[in-house]
C-alpha cells in the first residue's frame, strides 16, 4: 500500500470520526421548542463554524501524527512532491467532492422551496459538506488503488 493510499483511509477515517463526535456532542445542546428565533440561527451558525474549525485544526494534527507515524514505522520520508498522476487524482476528487456538495446546496435550497423548517436546509448543508469530504477522500484512494 502506497504513501497516498495510506492518507487517503487516514483521512477518511479522521473524517467520519472527526463528524461524528463532533455531532454527537453537539446534538444535546439544540434549542428544542423554539422555531425560527434567534437562538435557533446563532446555534446552527455556531455549529457550522465551530466544526469547520474543529475539522480544519483535528485533520492539521492527524496528517502531522500519520507523517510521524509512517516515517517511524516505515523509515522513509513522506514525497515532497506531487506529480502529474498526483494532481489529476486531485482534480478528480475535488471534482466529485464539489458535484456532492452542490447536489447539497440545492437540496438545501429545495428544502426551503417546500417550505420545510430552517433545520432541514442546515442539516442538508453539513451533511452535504461531511459527504463531499468523504468522497474527496474515496476518489482518491480509489483512483490510487485502480488508477485513473
Amino acid at each position: 500500500m502506497t504513501y497516498q493510499e495510506k492518507k487517503s483511509i487516514v483521512s477518511l477515517i479522521s473524517s467520519i470520526l472527526i463528524f461524528a463526535a463532533y455531532c454527537l456532542y453537539r446534538y444535546p445542546q439544540y434549542p428544542e421548542g423554539v422555531m425560527d428565533s434567534k437562538e435557533i440561527f446563532h446555534y446552527w451558525g455556531s455549529f457550522v463554524l465551530v466544526l469547520t474549525l474543529v475539522s480544519i485544526a483535528a485533520h492539521i494534527v492527524i496528517s502531522i501524527i500519520f507523517n510521524i507515524f509512517f516515517r517511524m514505522t516505515t523509515g522513509e520520508k513522506e514525497p515532497s512532491f506531487a506529480d502529474e498522476l498526483d494532481k489529476l487524482i486531485d482534480l478528480k476528487a475535488f471534482r466529485n467532492s464539489f458535484f456532492v456538495f452542490i447536489l447539497g446546496f440545492l437540496l438545501a435550497m429545495g428544502s426551503l422551496n417546500f417550505n420545510q423548517p430552517l433545520k432541514v436546509m442546515f442539516i442538508i448543508l453539513i451533511v452535504s459538506g461531511f459527504l463531499s469530504d468523504v468522497t474527496g477522500s474515496l476518489t482518491r484512494l480509489y483512483h490510487y488503488k485502480k488508477g485513473v
